[in-house]
Formats: structure tokens, C-alpha cells, sequence
């Protein structure tokens, strides 16, 4: 399919495949009944991440950084950071670490949104958070959606990476569901007049420049209901079980310390937080004191363009927030590094 399509034009293309496979097949009838379900969405707001390519890699970019930054310069740092490390643990040749090192100068100093470096194209790409709901409230997790091996409790459990590995390819191949989700969201932008303006108009000039659509893996939050509707009370996290370990961390020991709650309060906290575990697959608590808490399943909508993924728009930008800077000490060609202040 893809040697048939025009070079620069991938993005106007998708290849759709019908699930032969019982799991493939098993997801399909899961997302079906979900967009029945489900017929409504929010938008929480736009995230960043990092993207890179071999110079002259074609269309397809792969993830580096996940897509979860609430802010460009904070993608921003992260490559800082991956290209530092890189010179320092990953190559003997003086020349690539010389140029590692130029870029992560010139991130030191400047809010870049692509560089290139070594042979690769780094971008800060960009994408819509969103939450399918109904009038019962958030999606939860699907029962097909992947869990890690192993279900620990632990907080220091160590599982795979949001976006890890995933490929940036809008003509890769797609179920008939993920492409009518992918073709239903084409037209998303801001409309209302509660947006500035300025964001406003960068929204519609995005469905011109970037009119394809990929979807970034499923990720999953806890949300807390406030008097505002449901916030954010997680990062975003790869699986279902990473989600409700995060909400058993909050319940026997965060929120504890942070609130300062009573003994009478944490042993509640706790309690609810055991009765959770013990359910296996729960996805809500409400605990004593009126607090409601949800495990949910987020999307995130990357546009794509003929260069490739969206990068951070002009009024993404944080106006008096943190610039560049720099974040690590001074290394030389030869990958000494100078702790002298």
C-alpha cells in the first residue's frame, strides 16, 4: 500500500484491514460497542512529546519521549536530556558527540520545536487529549485493553513506558473502527469563544496543514469528580493496572501525607484502598468523606501533515513560564564531564 502513494501525501491516505485475528477481532467488537456506548467526547487540552527519524527516514517517525508534557518546553528538556545522556553513554565517536552536544547547546538557550542531529531529526510533536463519555460518566478501561504480566501492587513496579516504541505511520494498517474514529475526529478544533483567539485560529489552520489523523496508544488516568466535573488526579499511565496501583498509592500513602489526615481519616483511605484491591479489575472508589475517584481510558488525537506529526503550536507557548535552560554539566568531545560549578 504504501509504495502506491504519493511522497508527501501519506497523510491524506489509510490503509484499512478487516480483524482476522481473534484478539484483533475481540478489540474490534470491544471499540464497536464502546462508540455505542460512549457518544461524546471531551477535550482536556493539548500534550508534547518528542518524535524522531533518520534524516531522510520517509513518513514514518517513532516515539522517543511519550507524548504526555503539558507544555512544549517540557518535551523540550526531555530531549534535552536524551541527547546528553546519549553523548555520554552511547557513542565513542568524538564527531557525533560533538554534534549531540551542539544541539543540546542550542536547547540550553533556544525553544526549539525540531532539530537535527547525528543523522536524526528530533520534533516536539503535539497532540489532543480526550475523554469519551456518556451521561453515566467517563469510559473506563475496555476488557481488551493490554495489562502488564504481572498485576504487583507495589508503587516501584516497573512496566513498560507510555509510547514506547510506537511508530508514527498514518498509512499503517488500521481496524474499520480505529479508522472511523480516526475519520470522525478530522474536524476537531476549538470553537468556543471562551479559547483566545490566537488558539482559536491555529486550530482551524491545523485541519488545513495537518488533515491526517493518528491515534497515540490508549492511555489510562485516575480522575478525582470535583464540583467542576472530573479532574485529573494521575499522570498518565500505559495500562489499566499501572492506573489503579497509582489510585491505591494515593489512598494508603500520598494523599495521607499531603492532607495530613487523621488516624481516623487514613485508616478509611486504607481501608477503601484494600476493599479496591481485593476487587481485582474495580474501576471507582468513593471513599467516607464523599470523595469519588475513577480508573478511565484517555485518547490522544496526533495530527499529521506532509513533513510529518504536528509540532508545538505558536499559542501552545506559556507565556512567562520556564524558558530553556541548562540541565546538565558541561561535557567535552572526549565525554568528560565537568561537576566544577
Amino acid at each position: 500500500m504504501s509504495s502506491e502513494v504519493p511522497p508527501g501525501r501519506e497523510h491524506l491516505y489509510m490503509n484499512v484491514e478487516h480483524a482476522r485475528h481473534p484478539v484483533a477481532a475481540a478489540q474490534e467488537a470491544d471499540a464497536s460497542d464502546a462508540a455505542r456506548k460512549y457518544d461524546h467526547y471531551v477535550v482536556r487540552g493539548p500534550l508534547f512529546g518528542i518524535a524522531c527519524q533518520p534524516v531522510g527516514g520517509g513518513h514514518r517517525w517513532q516515539v522517543l519521549n511519550p507524548v504526555a508534557c503539558g507544555v512544549p518546553q517540557d518535551a523540550r528538556d526531555g530531549l534535552n536530556s536524551s541527547l546528553w545522556f546519549r553523548a555520554k553513554d552511547d557513542t565513542d565517536d568524538r564527531e557525533v558527540r560533538r554534534e549531540l552536544l551542539a544541539a543540546v547547546a542550542r536547547l540550553e538557550t533556544e525553544p526549539l520545536n525540531e532539530i537535527t542531529a547525528a543523522g536524526t531529526r528530533y520534533r516536539v510533536v503535539r497532540c489532543e487529549e480526550l475523554l469519551y463519555c456518556n451521561s453515566e460518566g467517563p469510559e473506563p478501561p475496555r476488557p481488551t485493553d493490554p495489562e502488564p504480566p504481572e498485576r504487583g501492587w507495589d508503587p516501584g513496579t516497573r512496566e513498560s513506558e507510555l509510547d514506547a516504541g510506537f511508530v508514527i505511520d498514518h498509512i499503517a494498517a488500521t481496524s474499520v473502527m480505529e479508522a472511523t474514529e480516526r475519520l470522525a475526529l478530522r474536524e476537531l478544533q476549538y470553537r468556543s469563544p471562551r479559547y483566545p483567539a490566537g488558539v482559536r485560529a491555529d486550530s482551524r489552520r491545523a485541519v488545513r496543514t495537518h488533515a491526517g489523523i493518528v491515534l497515540l496508544p490508549a492511555a489510562f488516568r485516575v480522575l478525582e469528580r470535583t464540583g467542576a466535573g472530573w479532574e485529573p488526579a494521575s499522570t498518565l499511565l500505559a495500562s489499566p493496572h499501572a492506573a489503579r496501583r497509582a489510585l491505591v498509592h494515593m489512598l494508603t500513602w500520598l494523599w495521607p501525607a499531603v492532607y495530613e489526615l487523621p488516624e481516623p481519616e487514613r485508616a478509611g483511605y486504607a481501608r477503601a484502598a484494600e476493599e479496591f484491591r481485593a476487587a481485582g479489575d474495580a474501576d471507582s472508589v468513593r471513599l467516607d468523606d464523599g470523595r469519588e475517584l475513577l480508573v478511565v481510558r484517555m485518547r490522544r488525537v496526533l495530527r499529521i501533515g506532509p513533513d510529518g506529526p504536528e509540532a508545538a503550536r505558536p499559542s501552545d507557548e506559556v507565556e512567562g513560564g520556564c524558558g530553556p535552560s541548562r540541565l546538565h554539566p558541561p561535557m567535552d568531545e572526549d565525554g568528560r564531564v565537568s561537576y566544577e560549578t
